[in-house]
């Protein structure tokens, strides 16, 4: 699935980031004459996991319906790591994650380490979004088996229960976009910034681009890196944009001297196994890393062609396809199996809250005929389409802004 590489893809392009600039930066305001950066007395010293240094922790409260501001609240998850200059502080930086539905506090560990330069002269804030990481989390405890992990991405089954389960404690449909970045904008109220600089990645470039049209008057500047607007459609394009991938792993490989000569025939391999695939699921025996025993597992072409476009992420990842494809059509899908089960794969991504957001902001604009066409012929196909629009179907439409 998505939710793995989604996380090494938003290191990397922060890692970029701090090395050779970015990709967007819009700025909206002059902030030299605001300074009013507030304190942060609501917070409490704390501690998170993998991070040495004390960073500051709070929760603030917002209504569940923002329109009736009755019943349900949320509590929203708030980390700071301050600035490393206290004296002469800049206005503060905004992380909003990707997905949708991860977690904007999972970053802490990157701005304590690898991303202190950010914080030099500014505040890093990242709140988790209502739905995701500690703000009422849009996900549920599933015990998760190996063929879980090879499984379609929205099983039926799945989704009905989901829906039931998160119904008993939240509104899905008031988990949009627009709802979070009301929210969002309430936290730096509370934190006592005026302006604020927003980083976004992925979905969070579509966070961003939502808070600058409802705030604009608090944004100083955005920086957007792999843009996703509200009308994208998610995921109409994610077949094409992973066949063009594919097609330079594969010329990569090819001009590769070692990489040539272990897999001369990977384009080959990559059409064969997809074809085989297609003819009929492999079932392949899989031996638990408990060793009490190995288990039967069914791998299906749309499957492997999505676990095999996400990996295409991570530089790490995709290093590895070339031995993943050349091995499965040789028929021993062992390297895909452990690349895709692993000894722990985390739930990064709130599916909830995926889907609420999804639900709301594109599958409903999708022309079915178009996606159809657009990914006829692809090796990825329309899969990613069925399976989010087939979830959709089962899942409560929240309203957005005309």
């Amino acid at each position: 699935m998505h939710k793995a590489n989604l996380k090494s893809k938003i290191r990397l392009f922060r890692a970029l980031i701090a090395l050779v600039g970015v990709l967007f930066i819009f700025a909206l305001s002059d902030c030299s004459k605001h300074q009013g950066f507030g304190g942060l007395s609501r917070l409490k010293p704390c501690r998170l996991a993998g991070i040495d240094e004390k960073l500051l922790c709070g929760q603030l409260t917002v209504p569940e319906n923002r329109q009736t501001r009755v019943g349900r609240t949320i509590g929203l998850n708030v980390v700071v790591l301050p600035a490393f200059d206290q004296k002469t502080k800049a206005e503060p930086l905004f992380d909003l994650a990707g997905g949708p539905g991860a977690a904007a506090t999972e970053g802490a560990r990157f701005y304590a380490q690898q991303g202190k330069e950010y914080r030099r002269r500014r505040d890093v804030v990242l709140v988790d979004q209502r739905g995701t990481g500690r703000s009422n989390p849009l996900s549920m405890p599933t015990k998760k088996t190996p063929q879980h992990y090879v499984s379609e991405m929205y099983p039926v089954e799945y989704v009905k229960n989901l829906r039931q389960t998160l119904e008993q404690r939240a509104d899905l449909t008031q988990y949009t976009t627009s709802i979070a970045m009301d929210d969002l904008d309430d936290a730096r109220a509370w934190l006592g910034y005026d302006r604020i600089h927003l980083l976004g990645t992925s979905y969070g470039t579509r966070a961003a681009l939502v808070y600058m049209r409802q705030h604009p008057e608090r944004v100083c500047t955005a920086t957007l890196i792999g843009v996703a607007p509200t009308y994208l459609k998610m995921p109409t394009y994610h077949a094409q944009a992973g066949a063009r991938a594919m097609d330079l792993l594969l010329q990569q490989c090819e001009q590769d001297a070692q990489c040539h000569a272990a897999f001369p025939q990977i384009g080959d391999d990559w059409t064969n196994v997809l074809a085989q695939l297609e003819r009929q699921p492999a079932r392949v025996e899989y031996s638990l890393p408990d060793k009490s025993g190995p288990v039967m597992l069914e791998v299906h072409n749309g499957v492997f062609a999505e676990k095999i476009r996400t990996w295409m992420y991570g530089r790490e990842q995709a290093s590895r396809i070339p031995l993943i494809i050349h091995q499965a059509a040789h028929g021993n899908f062992g390297p895909f199996l452990r690349e895709a089960i692993g000894p722990s794969i985390p739930d990064f991504i709130a599916d909830g809250m995926y889907l609420s957001v999804t639900c709301a902001e594109d599958v409903p604009f999708i022309d079915q005929a178009e996606a159809a066409h657009l990914n006829a012929g692809n090796p990825f196909g329309n899969y990613r389409v069925f399976q989010q629009t087939r979830a959709c179907s089962m899942w409560p439409q929240g309203k957005i802004p005309t």
